[in-house]
C-alpha cells in the first residue's frame, strides 16, 4: 500500500497564497493518475485538482485559474499551489492516489483508491 502525507496547510488572509505538498511513498505513483480534495464540516468532499498519468490537469470551476496542480517525480511528490485564497476555499486539503495509470482527468472521490490524512487550509482576514 502507499502512504500519503499531506503538507503545507496553514491561515492566511484573502488573497494570499499557500502551497500544499502531498509526500507519496511509492515512485510508481508519478505514472498514476493523482488529485487533491477539500471537505468542510457539513460537506461532501469535493474535488479539486487532478492530474493523470500524461501530466494533464483538471480543475473544479470555483478554483480554475487560481490553483496549480504539479508533480515533482525526482521527489515523489504531488503539489497544489494555490493563489489568491478566498475564504471558501477554506477546508481540509487531502492528497488522493488513483492506483493506476489513467488518461482521463479525475475529480470523483469515489473512483481514488489512498488518501492522506489531510492539512487544514483557513481563509480568512
Amino acid at each position: 500500500q502507499v502512504q500519503l502525507v499531506e503538507s503545507g496547510g496553514g491561515s492566511v488572509q484573502p488573497g494570499g497564497s499557500l502551497k500544499l505538498s502531498c509526500l507519496v511513498s511509492q515512485s510508481t505513483y508519478n505514472r498514476y493518475c493523482m488529485g487533491w480534495f477539500r471537505q468542510t464540516p457539513g460537506k461532501e468532499r469535493e474535488g479539486v485538482a487532478a492530474i493523470t498519468t500524461d501530466d494533464r490537469a483538471t480543475y473544479a470551476a470555483s478554483v480554475r485559474g487560481r490553483f496549480t496542480i504539479s508533480r515533482d517525480k525526482a521527489k515523489n511528490t504531488l503539489n497544489l499551489q494555490m493563489i489568491n485564497l478566498k475564504p471558501e476555499d477554506t477546508a481540509m486539503y487531502y492528497c488522493a492516489a488513483f492506483g493506476s495509470y489513467c488518461y482521463s482527468t479525475r475529480l470523483q472521490e469515489d473512483e481514488y483508491d489512498d488518501w492522506g490524512q489531510g492539512t487544514q487550509v483557513t481563509v480568512s482576514s
